[in-house]
């Protein structure tokens, strides 16, 4: 029982938001990081993002049924009713919010609700609804960067906004790789991602011209001096190599093989980018700490009076 419980709240999905929210924690600190408030914004957005997806679980129950992939999930096969799931959720999202409130900011508090309710309320209807859910569900997927920066800095800027956009255009390659690796479920469900509506062709064409908007995205950081050139060459790599595998689609005799191909070095992109971004803000700091201690010391000789 205790084993559905943690599955509803979708341990993935969990995962890949705290790897974002400490990336852009890390980005606002600029290497001088609170480790008490880290602490509290990665448990507050585990809490959070727990909450809305046990939400989400719910709201999707009975369309779960005809889906391969999710027929056997908690919600779906009665380990876990409903009523249990709801009450199950709103401890988790109360908690949650509490917490940021309480030991990070205001603001990163709001900005956890606008998540939650991206999640739970706008892209929980619209992705039945239209074509355009998946757009709409990046908004949500989005945010914890700019949780983490503003849980660091109790402030949104510039940096903030680029750190919204990067995640926002990694999330499309990314989910349109699921809905084609995965096509038949979302056919049988109704479900109108892009591959089922428009076909297999236009999506890997929505999935290059994403990608290269990711690539250019993220250089932006660097452009606007909120990191430095280790950062930019290994964004630059990864970026270049995903596009590249997206260009192969175009060729690929198995459209799902290349899907799930896609999928899963997403997954390495976005990895990758936090970490070389964690590493080269805090690097840039070390740096400049040295460089002004090197700056202080006076030489002996100098020290002698005449």
């Amino acid at each position: 029982m205790i084993k559905a419980y943690y599955l509803v709240t979708k341990p993935g999905i969990i995962m890949g938001n705290v790897v974002t929210t400490a990336a852009g924690f890390i980005l606002a600190s600029r290497g001088h990081i609170d480790w008490g408030v880290f602490l509290a914004a990665l448990v507050g957005v585990i809490l959070v993002v727990a909450s809305a997806c046990v939400f989400n679980n719910y709201l999707d129950r009975e369309m779960d049924k005809k889906m391969e992939r999710t027929k056997n999930r908690p919600l779906v096969t009665g380990l876990i009713t409903g009523r249990n799931a709801i009450f199950f959720a709103v401890i988790l999202g109360a908690f949650g919010v509490a917490f940021l409130a309480i030991f990070t900011n205001t603001l990163t508090a709001i900005l956890s609700v606008i998540g939650f309710l991206a999640y739970v309320i706008l892209y929980g209807v619209c992705k039945y609804r239209t074509v355009y859910g998946t757009i709409i569900g990046s908004i949500s997927g989005a945010l914890p960067p700019v949780i983490g920066y503003a849980a660091a800095s109790g402030k949104l800027d510039l940096a903030a906004f680029i750190l919204f956009m990067i995640v926002v255009f990694w999330q499309m390659p990314h989910f349109f790789a699921i809905a084609m690796y995965r096509f038949d479920d979302y056919f049988a469900a109704l479900i109108p991602v892009l591959p089922v509506k428009k076909g297999i062709y236009m999506t890997k064409i929505h999935m290059v011209l994403y990608t290269i908007a990711f690539i250019g995205t993220t250089s932006l950081l660097t452009f606007f001096g909120y990191t430095g050139y280790a950062y930019l060459v290994v964004a630059t790599l990864l970026g270049g190599t995903w596009l590249w595998i997206c260009k192969d689609g175009f060729k690929a005799e198995d459209d799902k093989v290349w899907a799930r191909q896609m999928f899963l070095f997403s997954l390495v992109v976005i990895t990758g980018l936090c970490g070389a971004l964690a590493m080269d803000v805090v690097s840039e700091d070390s740096n400049q700490i040295l460089s002004k201690q090197d700056k202080n010391i006076v030489p002996k000789a100098s020290q002698h009076k005449f």
